[in-house]
């Protein structure tokens, strides 16, 4: 299953690469975010692996996220046409996924933000779900994505929201 979702942000691409880079800020604006910890590496450098629990609907999910590619290393002074790149896989049981994150600038002091996301399943009942549940999974990255905007924006919060 594959889809592309892609939002606008109000604000320099240089600072919303560097706000969304900072694991401080990632309880903020990642909705469900359980846990989060580098297993090895750096977080948000190409190579680490990181342990990720997240909730959602009352159930929890464990996976491993690994980052494989990170361009530019260095997030300060970013030419103007450079796309930004950040790209992950992410396994949990039966479950592999890719997402390719790309910023680049909309316009004066704003940002287009692309993702790119691919999962696969290796269980049958999954595979033959996935047609149906592409919407649910569009509509939770589109989340994530607007929560990430709220938060870069203006300062929101999700874990006031959720109580």
């Amino acid at each position: 299953m594959r889809y592309t979702v892609s939002i606008e942000i109000d604000l320099p691409r240089e600072e919303v690469v560097r706000l969304l880079a900072d694991p401080v800020h990632l309880p903020r604006w990642l909705r469900g975010l359980v846990h989060h910890e580098p297993l090895n590496g750096e977080h948000g450098q190409v190579g680490t692996e990181s342990r990720v629990v997240l909730r959602t609907g009352g159930q929890e999910m464990e996976a491993i996220e690994t980052i494989t590619r990170r361009e530019p290393v260095d997030l300060h002074g970013i030419p103007g046409a450079t796309v930004v790149h950040f790209d992950r896989e992410i396994v949990a049981e039966g479950m592999w996924s890719a997402a390719r994150e790309r910023f680049t600038e909309a316009g004066p002091g704003t940002t287009l933000w692309t993702s790119e996301n691919e999962y696969r399943f290796s269980s049958l009942p999954m595979r033959l779900a996935a047609p149906l549940v592409r919407g649910a999974f569009q509509k939770q990255s589109r989340l994530h994505m607007r929560d990430f905007a709220a938060f870069a924006e203006r300062g929101v919060d999700v874990r006031d929201a959720e109580g």
